[in-house]
């Protein structure tokens, strides 16, 4: 059986990076396994500029972002193999890889999970109606027209606000399509605020807040939609129906970490994030993997999956030195949040980054950390939106203070 020190799979932003640090910190026998037939990801397809802002302090494309660490990675002759597809992880962790070469098994020390992640389709949330060709999602589409040069319609509505949604209905928009309307379930966007300015408001796009998509019609192709508002419970309400005629529909209905491996390899899953259970170091309950970006939870920012990424190598380095089984103390959140990650902080950390969403938009709150009742850290904050993710470090100092569970609590107060 082949073996290899370190075995990531993705080779998009977070595979890339967290192999880049990996050789820059001295590890020399390290695996990428990318399934598509280039590296770069998600990334390849998303022609449109404003990455690495944080990371580098300039305005990339997708596309560029990649190549930067893609041309970093070549430098540095890190082994990789493309049109890999991983069948299946055991928990002792041997990796089972399908490619032109053949089927067969690889025996890691760690493995390093960065699949990303894929879109909610239509069945993921049963709109009723024909079944007719014209719904995509936004995400595919994309492929499709910054790619492949196709236009995947004329008259199109898009359901939900999600980044990706919003990028479309603003390049749909320059390719000379007519974008009809954003509808989006919630009574605020799921987008970036840049994006709805930039990609709704610059092209003169509605954006129908609190509504729904309640059926879609067509006879072999999509010919219209109806469109209703909903109440305070997301159930429509049928007598404010408006009919669009479209001949598409995109969903931007939100991402999945993209975890049937993880489940495979028996890696705890959060129930809200979808994505693994994981520790400060961000190696989850399987010891030995660990797991970063958008298959851990959904990034607004790929700057963050790639931080992630450098975060991920450090841990490996660590736990080379000292795998030893610590006694983890747990996290939960409480109030106004919708998720916070890490679940659990591992006490020989110097210090712990933690990261949240907040479950509706907040123009000011308190957040807390809280132990044994105790009010370790208050934070003010203002202008909070569920789309953004939020971040805060927990010092040494504050660290040494924690020994039992952790709440993070934030309050409108």
């Amino acid at each position: 059986m082949k073996q290899n020190k370190v075995i990531i799979i993705g080779g998009g932003s977070a595979g890339l990076a967290c192999a880049i640090a990996l050789r820059e910190k001295g590890i020399q026998d390290i695996l990428l396994l990318e399934k598509e037939n280039e590296l770069g990801g998600i990334l390849n397809q998303c022609i449109h500029n404003g990455f690495g802002l944080h990371m580098y302090k300039k305005e990339y494309t997708g596309p560029m972002y990649a190549q930067h660490h893609i041309d970093r990675f070549m430098e540095l002759q890190i082994p990789y193999i493309i049109d890999a597809t991983v069948l299946d992880i055991s928990e002792d962790k041997i990796v089972t890889v399908s490619e032109p070469n053949g089927i067969y098994s690889i025996q890691a020390e760690v493995i390093v999970l960065a699949m990303g992640a894929r879109e909610r389709t239509r069945g993921n949330i049963q709109i009723p109606g024909d079944r007719c060709v014209g719904v995509w999602t936004a995400g595919n589409a994309q492929k499709y027209l910054n790619m492949d040069g196709y236009l995947v319609g004329k008259r199109i509505f898009i359901l939900g606000s999600g980044d990706i949604g919003l990028i479309m209905a603003r390049r749909l928009s320059l390719a000379k399509a007519k974008v009809v309307g954003v509808a989006e379930i919630m009574p605020y966007s799921n987008g970036l605020t840049r994006n709805i300015v930039q990609c709704l408001h610059d092209f003169d796009i509605p954006l129908y807040l609190s509504h729904t998509i309640t059926q879609i019609k067509g006879d072999g192709r999509v010919e219209g939609i109806t469109l209703c508002q909903v109440d305070e419970n997301r159930q429509p309400l049928f007598e404010t129906a408006k009919n669009f005629e479209v001949d598409t529909v995109l969903l931007s209905v939100g991402l999945i970490p993209d975890n049937v491996l993880s489940e495979k390899a028996k890696v705890s899953l959060d129930l809200k994030t979808k994505g693994p259970i994981v520790d400060s170091e961000l190696m989850t309950s399987t010891p030995g993997i660990f797991a970063c970006g958008n298959v851990l939870h959904i990034h607004d920012l790929v700057d963050h999956v790639s931080m992630e990424g450098i975060l991920v190598a450090s841990s490996i380095i660590k736990y080379f030195e000292d795998n030893d089984s610590l006694d983890l103390i747990p996290v939960k959140s409480k109030g106004f949040l919708n998720y916070v990650l890490p679940q659990s902080i591992n006490p020989k950390s110097d210090t712990v980054l933690l990261k949240y969403r907040v479950s509706k938009p907040m123009t000011k709150g308190i957040l807390r950390i809280i132990c044994n009742d105790q009010v370790l850290l208050k934070i003010p904050k203002v202008d909070l939106h569920p789309s953004e993710m939020q971040s805060f470090n927990l010092t040494k100092v504050i660290l040494d203070k924690i020994n039992s569970n952790v709440i993070v609590e934030l309050s409108d107060e």
